[in-house]
């Protein structure tokens, strides 16, 4: 085996996000035809159990980074414990996800380990011998394939929702290597953390994705979409335009500005469609709009349009999905 494929496994809550899975399956691929083994980094405090996860979802190898100065996430403490880690091992890629998280760590750790980053990545894979990415450009009007010939290792982080995820091969398991990292000197100091409770799925992990805008009109009218989200099991998301007019808080916004997101259904209510807003919702697998206004922009990228007054329609379809699912009782 070369030295190897890795994912750097992140975790909240004690769960593994799906991002994670999902660049296993693509690092697999990787791995098998450079016949190299697939490494998981998983870095926190009492992470261990959620190892055997990652060996079924492809890990060769899953290296366990566990300190109590690494309960929480800080930027010194997790850059510098995958940098330290990457260049002991010299692995020859690196993955991390295109969250927040891995948006901020990452290029600490490409920093340390002098070496590029790929950002923003919805495709990988293995051209005449080369590791190639494929980003987005001009708010995902175009597509730039990137190499890097000479850069070791190959860093990119990728895009949530756009890989698919392997089917979890149960009973396979991974080797675990439990490290022991000084974390060192971290400067950011942890003073609270305040979790939302919300029994809907986090916006960039869901599947289904109920989003308002400026033609929501107000905050009130937003529990329209909520009731429609709950029937569906979705997340709720809003524009940049509804959450500048004070209807939705900016943990809710989707765009350029905000959160980028790939659900398999993306349903678009009173948005207009401005390019900041596609920019963040453009890779969603079907795309369903509905608007009054017939010559609204999001309906040149919607796979079904629907043209009519959401106050009408969205508690229509949510009449219609509760009898088609079953949950007329029970909502």
């Amino acid at each position: 085996m070369g030295k190897g494929i890795w994912v750097y496994a992140e975790h909240k809550n004690g769960k593994v996000k799906k991002v994670t899975y999902e660049m296993l399956g693509a690092a697999r691929q990787l791995a098998d035809q450079f016949a190299e083994e697939v490494a998981a980094v998983i870095i926190g405090k009492g992470v261990g159990e959620l190892a055997p996860a990652l060996g079924e979802y492809g890990a060769d190898k899953v290296y366990v980074v566990e300190n109590d100065a690494l309960a929480e996430y800080t930027t010194d403490g997790y850059a510098r414990a995958l940098a330290r880690l990457a260049l002991e091992h010299q692995p020859t890629a690196i993955f991390l996800g295109c969250t927040v998280q891995g948006r901020d760590m990452a290029a600490q750790v490409a920093q340390r380990l002098q070496t590029g980053l790929c950002t923003d990545c919805t495709k990988v894979e293995l051209q005449d011998g080369q590791i190639t990415l494929t980003r987005p450009i001009y708010a995902g009007k175009a597509f730039v394939q990137a190499i890097c010939p000479e850069a070791r290792p190959v860093m990119a982080t990728i895009r949530p929702n756009v890989l698919p995820v392997s089917q979890p091969q149960g009973g396979r398991t991974a080797e675990v290597v439990q490290v022991d990292v000084e974390p060192g000197d971290i400067r950011q100091i942890i003073k609270e953390v305040v979790r939302q409770v919300s029994t809907r799925p986090e916006l960039t992990e869901a599947d289904i994705i109920v989003s308002g805008g400026r033609g929501m009109k107000s905050a009130e009218n937003f529990k329209i979409l909520e009731e429609l989200a709950d029937v569906l099991g979705a997340a709720v998301g809003a524009s940049r335009a509804a959450v500048d007019a004070g209807y939705a808080p900016h943990s809710m916004q989707v765009g350029q500005t905000g959160k980028t997101v790939s659900p398999q259904l993306y349903i678009a209510c009173g948005i207009s469609g401005a390019i900041q807003h596609l920019a963040g919702m453009g890779s969603s697998k079907v795309i369903v709009a509905i608007n009054k206004d017939p010559e609204a922009n999001i309906f040149k990228v919607a796979d079904y349009g629907i043209v009519g007054d959401l106050f009408e329609v969205v508690p229509l379809l949510t009449r219609e999905f509760k009898k088609l699912l079953g949950k007329e009782k029970e909502c």
